[in-house]
């Protein structure tokens, strides 16, 4: 278990193809690895697709990690399946997924209880839609229902992270800000973008954190191996109990 503060790192991983055409999931544990990440939240992630060879991507990234991948499909077509994980070698505690209201592709999201100790943590990831109007009503339900704060009456301290396919001047975005933490605000260094890995020009990947969460620092992780390995730049954040 880590000391006191967890290292969260949030994903889009693009099926494990990388900016060189490549099909490694091996890159992208080496890159979460490299990180030092606790809890990890992916999205795209192939499960049985023929285009990416009919591997499990979710649980071969975690066991190359010796971790345990959950995993929600957004996506089944008879037994292939695309979405998002949350990896983990912490234990775990009561796990939702389910659809959001989505226009055009199927949008999901996963949330983990996570045990620190004696304390409990809520990661949520998703992958928010392509269209603005979509994306508003997908955050109102991540922030409205059962999904933020946990299924309990007691609110816990909560993680909503993911390719949210909003910039910080978009409706959704603001929407999430309001009642959320940005991570990348919350340090001494200026926000940085997230997509696309070469050339990163937009920042639309996001951790968010409840108030009773404190972020201690965040990065965008770009070096040789990010900007390869995927089309999304992987973001850390170090976070605490408040």
């Amino acid at each position: 278990m880590p000391d006191k503060s967890i290292k969260l790192l949030t994903y889009n991983v693009h099926s494990c193809i990388g900016s060189d055409r490549k099909l490694d999931p091996g890159r992208i544990a080496s890159v979460i690895a490299e990180a030092g990440a606790d809890i990890v939240a992916l999205q795209e992630v192939d499960v049985s697709r023929r285009r990416t060879g009919g591997v499990d991507q979710a649980h071969a990234i975690a066991s190359l990690l010796r971790m345990q991948a959950h995993f929600h499909p957004a996506l089944s077509i008879a037994e292939e399946q695309y979405g998002d994980a949350i990896i983990t070698a912490l234990p775990t505690g009561a796990v939702k997924a389910g659809p959001l209201p989505s226009i055009g592709e199927q949008r999901g999201a996963l949330s983990v209880e996570i045990m620190l100790g004696d304390r409990k943590l809520l990661v949520v990831n998703t992958h928010l839609g392509l269209r603005g109007r979509e994306r508003i009503r997908q955050m109102t339900t991540l922030l409205n229902t059962g999904w933020l704060r946990g299924t309990t009456d007691e609110p816990l301290p909560s993680i909503l992270c993911g390719d949210f396919n909003a910039i910080p001047s978009s409706a959704t975005y603001r929407l999430a800000a309001r009642s959320l933490k940005d991570a990348q605000l919350t340090g001494t260094t200026a926000p940085r973008a997230t997509f696309p890995a070469r050339y990163p020009l937009m920042r639309l990947d996001h951790i968010f954190v409840t108030d009773d969460l404190i972020v201690k620092r965040a990065d965008v992780l770009e070096n040789r191996l990010t900007r390869v390995a995927s089309d999304h730049l992987p973001l850390l954040a170090e976070i605490d109990f408040a």
